[in-house]
């Protein structure tokens, strides 16, 4: 039954384009093609990069947020409540007003002392700000050793530089999807795919943001791409993209590092230099040289397969995430041509970092909720 199943699974008609068989990319001594057998190595590695992860953390990271002047705030906790303890684990962690007088009535307190155990308790689940510069310090070392890398290979695949930048123009892509791989391709597959695995296995343990359901579309299309691309051979537009995402987040990272490090101009500095470069990278070089050779180019070159499709709709959901994460930097970046400053906190477009949603009108009094908190007038927009 399972061997049926895989044998219909990669039949050459759903991966390959017409002319192109499983036979024409058999290995032979001298000669390495993709299999598909090959992306099982990846779990193992990404809990290797889990690990090594874990050892960073400590052992480099968080000293260095010690030495940079990164504190925690201390927290006061909530006192001990069955009744409101309960509430908030099961129910709800931000309880509109109606339930709030509800609890109050319930536990014989005062709304507002319920309302401050409400916002004491989230706050001792917040991520502390240590934790937040651990986790960015991890990302920018693995996005800015991968984006090089990534240029590396990319080079090695041309003996030419001017080869090399027409390869970086998606010029190539219409070369025979029947290339042998190169090792140096390889174990940069290898070390992109075990990545985003080790990502997917930390999402329980790391800090909670507020495109959470967009991040997690993000990894599963990408993990997808990745492995797709190298079980159909089409390790050129896969390693175009994976360098391409890479290049902006070598800039987001450190826009983070420096926010938890209160240098708010240099942040601001990284901000605008980020969100040049991910509009660039996402929205002119992506679909102008990514898309449109995978959609048009391609169908001069042989006819449309199921591979075809679903490739291309791998990219698509991919190419959406990225007008709606350039819709919320386009935001941020107006917001901070009136304001003057970047409070990334308000809503990140990429990484939500951590702090509380926007806050809302409560009641008739004109006062303002930010997520369980009454404030006399709406939050001003800060660099922190």
């Amino acid at each position: 039954m399972a061997r049926s199943l895989n044998e219909w699974l990669w039949q050459h008609e759903f991966w390959l384009p017409p002319g192109i068989t499983w036979q024409d990319m058999q290995e032979s001594e001298d000669v390495h093609y993709p299999q598909p057998r090959d992306l099982l190595l990846s779990i193992p590695f990404a809990l290797i990069l889990v690990v090594i992860r874990c050892a960073f953390e400590r052992a480099i990271a968080l000293p260095l947020s010690s030495k940079l002047g990164v504190r925690d705030k201390q927290r006061p906790k909530a006192q001990p409540n069955p009744m409101l303890e309960t509430f908030y684990s099961t129910r709800c962690k931000n309880p509109e007003e109606g339930e709030l007088i509800s609890l109050a009535k319930q536990c014989d307190l005062p709304v507002r002392k319920v309302e401050r155990w409400f916002r004491c308790r989230r706050n001792t689940d917040r991520p502390s700000l240590s934790k937040k510069f651990c986790e960015a310090c991890w990302r920018f070392t693995f996005y800015i050793t991968s984006f090089f890398t990534g240029l590396a290979v990319l080079y090695d695949q041309s003996s030419l530089p001017a080869l090399a930048l027409l390869y970086l123009m998606g010029i190539s892509l219409s070369l025979p999807l029947s290339q042998p791989l190169q090792p140096s391709l390889f174990w940069y597959y290898l070390l992109e795919l075990s990545f985003y695995w080790s990502l997917v296995f930390t999402l329980p343990f790391d800090v909670k943001r507020k495109d959470f359901k967009e991040q997690i579309v993000h990894h599963a299309a990408t993990i997808f791409l990745i492995s797709f691309s190298y079980c159909a051979n089409y390790i050129r537009i896969g390693t175009l993209v994976m360098v391409i995402h890479d290049a902006s987040d070598c800039f987001l990272e450190p826009t983070k590092i420096f926010n938890y490090m209160k240098w708010k101009k240099t942040c601001d500095s990284l901000f605008m230099i980020f969100s040049a470069v991910f509009l660039i990278s996402r929205l002119v070089i992506f679909p102008y040289t990514v898309l449109y050779n995978t959609y048009y180019y391609s169908m001069e070159i042989f006819q449309p397969f199921f591979g075809y499709y679903f490739m291309n709709g791998l990219l698509i959901i991919l190419q959406l995430l990225h007008v709606f994460w350039s819709c919320l930097i386009i935001h941020m970046v107006y917001k901070f041509i009136l304001q003057g400053t970047v409070w990334i906190g308000f809503y990140s477009p990429v990484h939500y970092m951590g702090r509380e949603g926007p806050p809302r009108p409560l009641g008739r009094t004109g006062a303002w909720k930010g997520k369980g908190t009454l404030l006399a007038q709406p939050p001003a927009f800060t660099g922190a």
